[in-house]
């Protein structure tokens, strides 16, 4: 049986270091603030919010919700982003993905201001992470498998990482950060061809494709470590990764569940850049 990588361990050990720094922003009558901006009631969507704000509330952070409908329109959209740049009380937005069609994500994404952009939306982040540039923000969930990677020794250098996805979300940014450590990173997607046949090359899977259990034992080579970055719901209402893992994990080495994997680490990672976010403001 694999070695299971709980993700609650891995934010275990670094919510105590955020609750301090939040604390001392406390003692300067500073509260860290998070808003998150949802469209609509999505489980997934519900899901890491109830997540994010239990985190939050665990560190000292604060965390308010603007709950837009489904079909609001863009401009009211934007409206509801700019409010939220303007207040000073709030330390990071995040904006809840996929948004729905019709709303132009390009846009809310050009609108955050970078340094509430806790989530690394901004192009002006998305590009300090493809140079390597700390000062920005990156996308928390793949500083999550990176937090994850990190907290268990997996050493990444020369070896060969398949991501599935290609989303700005996870895939790309994910690729960059595994890059910075000098792994040999291919990026898979929905019309690569034989996809598992490329990802039976990996020493490291990441599975980020948005598809309830698609990476079966056929994807994993015989002792890979795979990190399974999906949230889905199953026909049966409960959550599940991308990676089926009845089927997979007996293949690996090492394994995240769902939940209590990526997930759990996600949301540490986001209270840390509100965190970070707030001591910026404050000085």
């Amino acid at each position: 049986m694999p070695e299971v990588l709980s993700g609650k361990t891995v934010s275990q050990a670094s919510l105590a270091e955020i609750k301090q720094r939040a604390e001392a922003l406390a003692a300067k009558g500073v509260t860290p603030k998070l808003a998150i901006v949802r469209f609509g009631a999505r489980p997934d969507d519900i899901y890491y919010e109830k997540g994010a704000k239990r985190t939050c509330g665990q560190v000292g952070v604060a965390c308010e919700t603007a709950e837009l409908p489904d079909d609001v329109p863009l401009a009211d959209a934007l409206a509801a982003v700019t409010r939220l740049n303007d207040d000073p009380s709030v330390h990071g937005i995040l904006v809840l993905q996929p948004m729905p069609k019709h709303i132009d994500a390009t846009k809310v994404r050009h609108l955050i201001s970078p340094d509430k952009d806790i989530d690394g939306m901004s192009p002006i982040n998305a590009a300090k992470v493809f140079e390597g540039d700390p000062t920005g923000y990156s996308p928390c969930t793949p500083m999550a498998v990176m937090e994850i990677i990190k907290h268990y020794g997996i050493a990444l250098k020369g070896k060969k990482v398949v991501v599935l996805g290609r989303s700005m979300v996870v895939g790309k940014p994910a690729a960059m950060l595994l890059l910075g450590e000098h792994a040999t990173v291919t990026i898979c997607h929905s019309r690569t061809q034989d996809l598992a046949f490329e990802a039976r090359q990996a020493d490291v899977l990441v599975a980020a494709i948005g598809k309830a259990k698609m990476v079966t034992k056929d994807y994993v080579k015989p002792g890979a470590i795979v990190i399974d970055v999906g949230i889905n719901v199953d026909q049966n209402g409960k959550l599940c990764g991308d990676v089926d893992y009845e089927s997979a994990s007996p293949m690996a080495s090492m394994i995240t569940p769902v939940p209590g994997g990526v997930g759990s680490v996600t949301t540490a990672v986001l209270a840390k850049h509100v965190v970070r976010a707030a001591e910026k403001a404050s000085q």
